[in-house]
């Protein structure tokens, strides 16, 4: 699924639930950490989904629940000290609320009865819907049945064609149908069939969990426990069926459209103007797979031949007035497909692929076998309504969800703690497949920023856990950025040491011994390991250990021989649950560059670091004038954090010069740091310059004539998240005081450089005959136009800044540079240019929500002092809902990852204690990362916003909340 996020918030919000969840709303972060909103200050929100993509993914960024690793009362006391010294946590919980039960890896064992293949019959009525489902037993341990259910009624049970009685046959308790062990024995035929009836109702569905009623569809979710709202089934995904017959019935003139999963078989009119459709898929898959969309909708189609030569029917359905922005989607799905195959490989498998877009929907999209369901924010798009990252976030999520088809279904999970199989591995495969639809540098950083941001705070939290957790209450609370954008940095290390060649040999064996099965991580890393004859028994860690490992780096220079030692040291920080941890397998690409002219002297080299310390010595064929600069952790090889005793001078140099694209950006957002850091610890932050050697850098960076690459310029301009100076900054942290320094240095930038950045911005803007065009380079102008509109906006004052922002709206031809110039707007929003913006923007939406979900959340992360009051103003808007997932975090999550949440009164605390309860009650997924999303760095903060926060979850410890939200509740305060 999608972060969707993301991870998939990408943030300034939190992540989005689940599957690509997470990628949606990591995705959704990315576009706050592009810069487009005049701070650019809120990019803590993240995106799977991934993800679902399924995202990050995915505010997409977008979701965040974890599973924590506490394995005794014991281990965690005495990790709740030592993370207290760690953190300089100065306030303890005085309450807590009962944890909810936990399930083990370590527990896993394999179902009693494995269903084999599964008939269907759902039948949709105004109120109601009747679900007759059929499913042959194969015994495996045998005994009773135990199949999962939530909130059916249930009608009939059937053994082998006779109705069992509840107390003889069978036994209901709480979330459980179980089938007796007396009564599945006495089944008197050779083929086990057992046939249940229930009622739902999914017009009363506010969870968006199984089956429920959006808008002009029925349609349903059913990763990762969705399938039990909706019938009795083992719903685990190492259960896995043939579903041979689905038949659907409904109101013709209310549901013209009935889809599920493989191929429709049959299809004909029913009395009192029903219908039916009936579909097989003769792949066998686990119940999350499993989807079903009945309603009114529009839709396009075109089709694709793969490389044997089959015609494949690609169809994209929506409500009908979004018909007309479905088209880059299908272009989207294509080009996946045709990168599959020349990628991996890997060609599609069925003669026809569905995709559905819905606008009720807690992830980011479902991979659903081979009819993927998406939210609208991921599949419509049209220049007026969408932005240039929307147009890229919706092609890398249409390519996550395509590429599951082999990484997810074909091969799937055992269990949910595998979920990084899938996740981390087809994160990993949207990315690659993004990096060669576009540029392949800018995307990298746009990767590692989004990790920073939203996976980084995750593992240094009370919610830290390995991509692969070892226990978790509420699966969807485990669909995080640490199991998507994490995990596909894993994956992604496997390919740095094994090469491009040796990747694609272990992914070939993978698929051949485990096509049509449900599997786990060590398997997938047997593959790569025989695939390539290499020892991965220690890579294993990092599906064990938490915690984003920290590389030290020390070197050494002699002259006369011409070799440069270079110290590696790892250490691999306490986490909850876990301390004393082993060294991993960690791959450090290094360069080294000479010091006077900045010429390369030692090309990429990978270093393996696999002890807690080892020296490597480098030999250079050239010997330099003096001391080489090494240029460490080219590409970000690996996802640890990296510190060397860098001088400004060294850094300058690396920007300037490195071949590594991502360390020319990452030397910059190192002088970033620095200079908002000692904005940060100065006592008159007003008063604040920051060092002349940054601020040279900058003016090279915005008089840049030679990159090609405008995005490059662009993210080399944008300072540091303030989520990823939180994890920089030493604790306790002032968050207002943090946000105060890193404006404080944007201002400084943008006033000494203001002549410098207004010609550039003026060059850059479209003669007005121009046409708007969406392809990469026109994408890259416009994206570093507005990172400079945004410092521009700074360095005057409100007027100057409102008349330019007001022009730039005016003349936007398409929703890149209009939301731009909107977000500026809203930080003056009682100027009259922003008056009149916040009443057109809302105009021209015409009803669109996607762009309406634009406009609240602009102004909900608005910098300005009375956010909140502004906040709850938007909330009365007519056009807002609790309901819907996208309008709910469009304001109350982006907020809540906005700095205005740290008010030092304590009054964003309790506007959260407000709302996680009302929201629970309608969606406990939703409400689960509203709460990570609010309140995981407490830890990082200082003395009175810690002891606040503990107030608010000791409150929120006694309000009965879902078992979804009482998990993180009661992590946060362990």
């Amino acid at each position: 699924m999608a972060i969707a996020a993301c991870v998939r918030q990408i943030v300034t919000k939190p992540m989005q639930q689940g599957r690509i969840g997470v990628r949606h709303e990591v995705a959704w972060m990315a576009q706050t950490l592009r810069g487009y909103s005049a701070p650019v200050a809120a990019a803590e929100r993240l995106t799977r989904s991934g993800l679902k993509s399924d995202a990050i993914p995915a505010s997409n960024a977008e979701r965040m629940g974890l599973a924590a690793l506490a394995t005794s009362a014991t281990s965690a006391g005495i990790c709740r000290r030592r993370v207290g010294r760690r953190y300089n946590t100065v306030a303890t919980a005085t309450a807590t609320l009962e944890a909810p039960t936990e399930i083990l890896r370590k527990d896993y064992q394999q179902p009693s009865f494995f269903i084999r293949e599964v008939t269907l019959t759902v039948r949709i009525f105004d109120g109601r819907t009747e679900v007759a489902s059929r499913m042959l037993l194969e015994k495996n341990t045998g005994g009773s049945l135990p199949l999962d259910g939530e909130d059916l009624k249930l009608k009939k049970v059937l053994l082998c064609g006779k109705e069992l009685k509840e107390g003889e046959g069978y036994t209901l308790e709480k979330e459980k149908l179980i089938i007796s062990a007396d009564a599945l024995e006495a089944g008197d035929s050779t083929d086990l069939w057992l046939e249940t009836e229930v009622e739902i109702e999914p017009e009363k569905n506010t969870q968006l969990s199984g089956l429920y009623f959006s808008g002009s569809m029925y349609c349903t979710q059913m990763e990762a426990e969705g399938f039990r709202r909706f019938t009795y089934y083992l719903d685990r995904p190492d259960v896995m069926a043939k579903f041979t017959s689905v038949r659907l019935e409904a109101d013709e003139s209310k549901c013209p459209i009935l889809l599920s999963n493989g191929n429709r078989i049959d299809s004909g009119k029913l009395e009192e103007g029903r219908h039916f459709a009936v579909w097989s898929d003769p792949f066998a898959k686990p119940s999350y797979l499993f989807a079903v969309v009945a309603g009114d909708l529009a839709s396009i189609q075109d089709k694709f031949i793969t490389k044997s030569g089959r015609e494949v029917h690609l169809e994209i359905f929506a409500a009908k007035e979004d018909k007309d922005q479905l088209w880059h989607a299908m272009r989207s799905l294509q080009n996946s497909m045709k990168w599959d195959e020349e990628r991996f490989g890997l060609e599609y498998d069925l003669d026809i692929y569905n995709i559905v877009a819905v606008k009720d929907f807690n992830m980011g999209a479902m991979e659903n076998k081979s009819l993927n369901v998406f939210n609208t924010s991921l599949t419509l798009a049209r220049e007026d309504t969408a932005t240039d990252d929307d147009y890229e976030r919706i092609e890398g999520v249409i390519g996550h969800e395509y590429f599951h088809n082999w990484t997810g279904n074909r091969v799937t999970c055992r269990d949910w703690f595998q979920l990084t199989l899938k996740e981390g591995l087809t994160v990993y495969r949207d990315q690659e497949f993004s990096a060669d639809m576009g540029s392949r540098a800018r995307k990298r950083i746009e990767d590692v920023r989004i990790l920073r941001a939203a996976q980084f705070p995750e593992d240094n939290g009370p919610m830290s856990h390995p991509i692969r957790p070892e226990k978790y209450a509420a699966i969807d609370n485990f669909y995080t950025a640490t199991v998507y954008n994490k995990g596909a940095e894993v994956i992604r290390m496997y390919e740095t040491l094994l090469g491009r060649d040796g990747f694609r040999k272990g992914m070939d064996l993978y698929f051949e011994r485990h096509d049509g099965n449900a599997v786990t991580c060590d398997d997938f890393r047997s593959a790569m390991q025989d695939a390539n004859g290499r020892d991965l028994s220690q890579f294993e860690r990092w599906y064990l250990q938490a915690g984003t490992p920290t590389v030290t780096a020390t070197d050494a220079w002699d002259a006369e021989t011409g070799t440069y030692s270079l110290t590696l040291k790892q250490t691999v920080p306490d986490t909850p649950g876990q301390m004393d941890k082993l060294p991993m397998q960690i791959p450090v690409r290094v360069g080294l560059l000479d010091r006077e002219s900045g010429k390369e002297l030692m090309r990429d080299t990978v270093l393996e670091l696999c002890e807690e310390s080892k020296t490597f010595e480098l030999k250079l064929d050239e010997t330099p004038s003096g001391r080489p600069v090494p240029s460490l952790l080219r590409g970000f090889s690996a996802p640890v954090k990296l510190e060397y005793d860098y001088s400004d001078e060294d850094l300058s140099l690396l920007a300037g010069f490195d071949t590594d694209s991502f360390n020319r950006w990452e030397s910059m957002q190192r002088l970033g740091s620095k200079a908002v850091l000692d904005a940060f610890k100065t006592e008159d932050i007003d008063s604040f310059q920051p060092d002349a050697t940054f601020m040279d850098a900058m003016k090279r960076i915005v008089q840049d004539k030679v990159t090609d690459d405008l995005s490059l310029i662009a993210y080399a301009l944008i300072l540091p998240t303030e989520s990823t100076l939180m994890q920089q900054a030493k604790p306790p942290i002032d968050p207002t005081r943090l946000h105060e320094a890193r404006n404080r240095v944007r201002k400084v930038i943008a006033t000494e450089l203001e002549d410098d950045m207004r010609k550039r911005y003026d060059e850059l803007t479209p003669k007005d005959d121009e046409k708007y065009v969406i392809d990469g380079p026109s994408s890259s102008q416009r994206r570093l136009r507005n990172v400079l509109l945004a410092y521009l906006c700074t360095s005057g004052g409100d007027a100057k800044a409102a008349e330019l922002c007001g022009k730039h709206f005016k003349t936007a031809k398409g929703m890149t540079d209009k939301l731009a110039a909107f977000s500026c707007l809203c930080n003056i929003p009682d100027s009259q240019e922003a008056k009149e913006a916040i009443e057109q923007f809302l105009a021209d939406a015409n009803g669109d929500a996607n762009v309406i979900d634009k406009w609240f959340a602009s102004q909900a992360r608005a910098d300005v002092d009375d956010l909140l009051p502004r906040v709850k103003k938007l909330m009365e808007h007519p056009e807002f809902s609790l309901k819907n997932p996208n309008r709910l975090r469009s304001v109350v999550s982006v907020f809540i990852s906005s700095p205005q949440f740290h008010l030092p009164d304590g009054s964003g605390y309790d506007f959260a204690l407000e709302m996680i309860p009302k929201v629970d009650a309608l969606n406990p997924q939703v409400a689960a990362r509203m709460a990570n999303g609010a309140f995981r760095t407490w830890r990082l903060l200082d003395e009175k916003r810690q002891k606040m926060i503990l107030d608010r979850l000791a409150d929120l410890s006694k309000a009965g909340l879902s078992k979804d939200a009482a998990e993180i509740v009661s992590k946060m305060q362990a």
